[in-house]
C-alpha cells in the first residue's frame, strides 16, 4: 500500500522562548505536520512543555500537531492534550497502563492515535494493537533530549513494521524519530518509514526552507511510497488559505 512521506519538524529542537514564531517557520518552510514532545520528568529525565504550550502552538500555526507524550499517565492527560489542539496523540507502550485503554480514550475523542516504541523495545510487543491505531513510532534514539545520535540499527524493526504492516495491508503510518537528518533520511526510508521527525536538520539550519526541502527529495529519491512535488504543496497550502 502506498503511503505519503511527510516531513515532521519537532519543535523540541526550536526556541521554547518563542514557540509560536517556531511554528511558523516550520509551516513557512512547507512542512507536513509539527511534531511537538510531551516530556514529564519521570518517564523520561527531562520536562518539556504542556497543554497550555500546545494550544499556544495551534492558534500559531495551521500545520496538524502529531502530539507525541513521553510521559507516564497518558490516561490522565490525553484529554488536557487533545482539547490543547493534538491531531494525533502517541503514547509510549512502554508504559505501566492497559495500553487497549488509552487507544480507545484517544480514539473516542476522534483522533489518530500512535503507539511509540523505545529503541530496546521489539516489534512483536505492539503487534496486537496495530490494527487499532493509525501511527507507529519508531525511536532511534533513547527518548529524552534532542541532537542524539542516530541508532542504525533501529531500522532492522522499521523494515519488520512495514513488511509486517503490507502483509496485513494496513494503513498505519511508520513515523522515525531521532537523529534524522539528510545523512541519515535515506535508508530510513529505504527500510519503510513514511513520516519523518527532524529536529536539529531543520531548526539549527541556515534555511529551514532549504533543509525541508533537501529532506524530501532524498527521501522522494530513496522512497516507494508518493512523495508530493514542491509545487503540489504550494498549492495545497494556497488552497487551504483561501478556504479559511
Amino acid at each position: 500500500m502506498k503511503r505519503t512521506i511527510k516531513i515532521a519538524p519537532s519543535i523540541l529542537a526550536g526556541d521554547f522562548g518563542n514557540l509560536e514564531r517556531e511554528a511558523h517557520k516550520a509551516e513557512e518552510a512547507l512542512a507536513d505536520i509539527l511534531h511537538v514532545d510531551i516530556m514529564d520528568g519521570h518517564f523520561v529525565p527531562n520536562l518539556t512543555i504542556g497543554p497550555q504550550a500546545v494550544h499556544a502552538i495551534k492558534k500559531s500555526t495551521s500545520l496538524p500537531l502529531d502530539v507525541h507524550l513521553m510521559i507516564s499517565d497518558p490516561l490522565k492527560y490525553a484529554d488536557e492534550f487533545i482539547d490543547a489542539g493534538a491531531t494525533n496523540l502517541t503514547f509510549h507502550l512502554e508504559i505501566n497502563q492497559d495500553v487497549d485503554s488509552v487507544i480507545e480514550k484517544i480514539k473516542r475523542r476522534g483522533i489518530d492515535c500512535g503507539i511509540a516504541l523505545k529503541p530496546g523495545t521489539p516489534f512483536e510487543k505492539v503487534v496486537p494493537f496495530l490494527k487499532r491505531i493509525d501511527l507507529l513510532l519508531l525511536m532511534t534514539v533513547e527518548p529524552g533530549f534532542g541532537g542524539q545520535k542516530f541508532m542504525s540499527g533501529v531500522l532492522s524493526k522499521v523494515s519488520q513494521a512495514r513488511q509486517w504492516m503490507d502483509r496485513e495491508n494496513l494503513s498505519v503510518d511508520i513515523e522515525v524519530d531521532g537523529g534524522i537528518s539528510s545523512k541519515t533520511v535515506a535508508e530510513v526510508v529505504q527500510s519503510g518509514a513514511n513520516v519523518l521527525v527532524a529536529g536539529s536538520a531543520i531548526y539549527e539550519a541556515s534555511d529551514a526552507g532549504v533543509a525541508v526541502k533537501e529532506l524530501r527529495e532524498l527521501a522522494y529519491k530513496s522512497s516507494k511510497f508518493k512523495v508530493k512535488s514542491l509545487k503540489e504543496i504550494k498549492k495545497l497550502k494556497e488552497n487551504k488559505c483561501r478556504n479559511g
